[in-house]
């Protein structure tokens, strides 16, 4: 999306990235100039809402958070749902949409899809933005650009094991459900999302993809990436079922003024930029 504002035309070397979900909203702001992560915050939801009850709950946050009532050089926006799918580029028609959706996703007629291209993996991801925050964001501010959080999440794991030559698990956690990438030297092999409401459902659900995928838990590497540390019962049950499992590193090269709560948490907002 790129639509102009002369609102927003001083320069602040100021960038805001907002990831949206119905289970909360997280913002990142970086400061272009110094490479600095001036603000870091996740606001978490009781409750899954409906997008306008997260609409108004984003508008409460531009309101009452001191670091987001100024102008922003650049302003991203982070959709984070199941609503995806990914297509090769080379069958890739964007006249068909609706058809690449709705065998594995719930949409209706009235859904708005786009897509973003994913170059490393020579693919497309078809996905449902929530259009009522799109709206929000443009009044607010003009010119701005959006995505599904898979397409940053898969390009940054393929950045990462582009010269791996062996297999990888990723698993990138959230408070009700978590996304598990397979990469085998460097090449994608499979993306899916799940829910999960306890560590049994979590070690199901990776131990059931390896088995589809006829990896072995005493060989393949499990890397653990979001919302888990060391002292979590995701991490323990992980542990008990395989071999080996470690977590995701501090790629990147910002400096933090708010730090992160561990190098491996708010992993696709972080590398949104």
């Amino acid at each position: 999306m790129a639509q102009t504002n002369n609102d927003y035309n001083k320069l602040t070397n100021l960038e805001l990235s907002i990831q949206i979900s119905l289970s909360g909203l997280s913002f990142c702001i970086l400061q272009r100039d110094t490479n600095t992560i001036t603000a870091l915050n996740h606001i978490g939801f009781e409750k899954k809402l409906n997008p306008f009850e997260v609409l108004d709950k984003l508008i409460h946050l531009f309101n009452t958070e001191a670091v987001l009532q100024t102008s922003f050089d650049k302003v991203n926006v982070i959709h984070a749902n199941e609503l995806s799918t990914l297509v090769p580029k080379p069958l890739f028609k964007e006249d068909c949409l609706a058809d690449y959706l709705k065998f594995n996703s719930k949409i209706l007629k009235s859904d708005f899809i786009a897509f973003d291209d994913v170059n490393s993996n020579d693919s497309v991801n078809v996905y449902v933005p929530y259009v009522n925050i799109n709206n929000f964001i443009y009044e607010k501010f003009g010119s701005f650009t959006y995505k599904h959080f898979s397409t940053i999440l898969i390009e940054r794991i393929l950045f990462v094991e582009k010269n791996a030559d062996d297999v990888k698990l990723y698993a990138n956690v959230n408070s009700n459900h978590f996304e598990i990438i397979v990469v085998e030297k460097g090449k994608l092999i499979l993306y899916n999302t799940f829910e999960y409401s306890t560590k049994e459902d979590f070690i199901y659900y990776i131990l059931f993809t390896a088995e589809q995928l006829q990896l072995n838990p005493e060989a393949f590497n499990l890397t653990l990436i979001g919302n888990v540390d060391k002292n979590d019962d995701l991490y323990e049950i992980a542990y008990k079922y395989i071999r080996h499992v470690d977590f995701g590193k501090d790629l990147d090269n910002y400096t933090y003024l708010e730090s992160a709560e561990t190098n491996y948490s708010n992993f696709t907002l972080i590398h949104s930029f």
